[in-house]
């Protein structure tokens, strides 16, 4: 299901589309929604997805991303910092981040939400508590794959306009031009949905 409806295209370079709505979902939540058409397959991208550590290697302002309880392999609790600059605080958040994949097309879910009380607050650190992602993730023929993300991004009414704008179009755009460069390693090559 979709998080919204009205998209409206705010940046299309590289062959990275970034849609934005016009408004909130609620106030607090800024919906965005990316499209890219990778040179990968659908498992090779969720495997990066699903490689934790890897994150501050291409995903924008990661400072830091672990593990913290493994469910399975399609199935993790996550911890990550953003790093953000000065005066503002950096962010932190708790995702549930699970795969699954349909039997008949091929495609692939990855959902991330945020979750809450699995670990404590941290000093001068601000906690990121009510945004969710989700990515899917279908197969187009010869290795490629179209890659349909969208997030609510928890804005927070203390959140300055310049750092909203920052993670709204240029975050999506960098962490999407890393992604197509991080899918191509060999550690993620030939992999398969467990």
């Amino acid at each position: 299901m979709p998080f919204q409806q009205n998209w409206r295209l705010s940046s299309d370079k590289d062959g990275i589309k970034i849609y934005t709505s016009p408004a909130p979902a609620d106030g607090k939540l800024k919906p965005i929604k990316v499209e890219c058409v990778f040179n990968a397959t659908p498992s090779q991208i969720a495997a990066v997805l699903m490689d934790i550590k890897s994150y501050p290697e291409w995903v924008y302002h990661t400072k830091s991303a672990e593990v913290i309880k493994k469910i399975s392999a399609d199935d993790i609790y996550f911890y990550s910092e953003i790093n953000v600059p000065w005066p503002a605080q950096n962010r932190d958040f708790v995702s549930h981040i699970t795969v699954a994949q349909n039997p008949e097309t091929q495609a692939i879910t990855v959902e991330a939400p945020n979750v809450t009380g699995t670990v404590p607050i941290k000093q001068g650190i601000f906690r990121l508590t009510a945004s969710k992602a989700k990515w899917i993730i279908t197969p187009i023929g010869n290795n490629q794959s179209r890659v349909v993300y969208e997030v609510l991004l928890d804005i927070n009414g203390s959140t300055p306009g310049w750092l909203v704008n920052m993670f709204i179009t240029e975050g999506p755009f960098q962490t999407f031009k890393n992604l197509r460069v991080q899918v191509q390693k060999p550690a993620y090559r030939n992999k398969e949905l467990h």
